[in-house]
């Protein structure tokens, strides 16, 4: 990871700690929704928007470029060199900006096929309760998810309907990965004009659920333990509302 390269030149004056992002005290203090976020002590110097995942524009996009990664090294430099030297108020001044967002209201527009061929759209969507579940092959919490819906899928049957976006993934990966799980509801490939319709997906996993209605009823962000059971809980009392 970049963060622990420049890290180990300071030696025992700086230590790296990675937080796991379900549990992250840090981040529930800070109200961040999303993640990787990079903090200097308690001075944020990079949220997941900056990194521009998934086509979104940020300071360090696009992040595979390797000008963008000296970019960030020389501002985590910088950040740690004021903190080491007491200057916070500094640090604090070069932090990342608030991004002006708001939450999803309802339910996006859409028109997709999936992997099986079949249209989703507002019309196949319409009146049911609807799960949005944004995820990559390259994502491991993604995988035990993916096959959880499933079993959600089969308990409320027509009920529900459960879309799975796979972003910043090769269709012959997606199909490889998916293929042998049998899901019972729609895989789709997401283009960024897909996923920007939901949002600034910047981060995955990233589940959306939606009420019959089309309103937003919950967005949930990472993989904490209990995500499974939230979710489960949630759908079962928007089913009996």
């Amino acid at each position: 990871m970049l963060a622990q390269d420049v890290i180990q030149r300071y030696g025992d004056r700086v230590r790296f700690v990675s937080e796991n992002w379900g549990s992250s005290k840090r981040a529930d203090r800070f109200g961040l929704k999303r993640y990787p976020v990079v903090f200097v002590n308690d001075v944020l110097l990079a949220r997941s928007e900056d990194f521009g995942w998934f086509g979104a524009k940020g300071r360090y996009t696009p992040w595979l470029k390797t000008e963008n990664h000296e970019k960030f090294k020389k501002d985590l430099t910088h950040m740690i060199d004021l903190e080491l030297k007491g200057d916070t108020r500094a640090a604090q001044q070069a932090q990342s900006p608030a991004p002006q967002e708001e939450d999803l209201a309802r339910l996006p527009h859409l028109s997709a096929k999936d992997l099986a061929g079949s249209t989703v759209d507002a019309a196949s969507l319409s009146g049911k309760l609807v799960v949005v579940e944004f995820w990559a092959t390259w994502c491991l919490p993604c995988r035990s998810t993916l096959e959880w819906l499933g079993e959600l899928k089969r308990r409320h049957g027509d009920k529900i309907e459960i879309l799975a976006i796979a972003v910043d993934s090769e269709e012959s990966e997606v199909r490889k990965l998916t293929q042998p799980m049998g899901l019972p509801y729609h895989v789709v490939l997401g283009g960024a004009g897909l996923a920007e319709s939901f949002g600034d997906i910047s981060s995955v996993p990233t589940m959306f659920i939606f009420k019959p209605n089309g309103t937003t009823a919950s967005i949930l962000y990472g993989a904490p333990q209990d995500l499974h059971d939230r979710v489960s809980h949630a759908i079962d009392a928007l089913l009996q509302e």
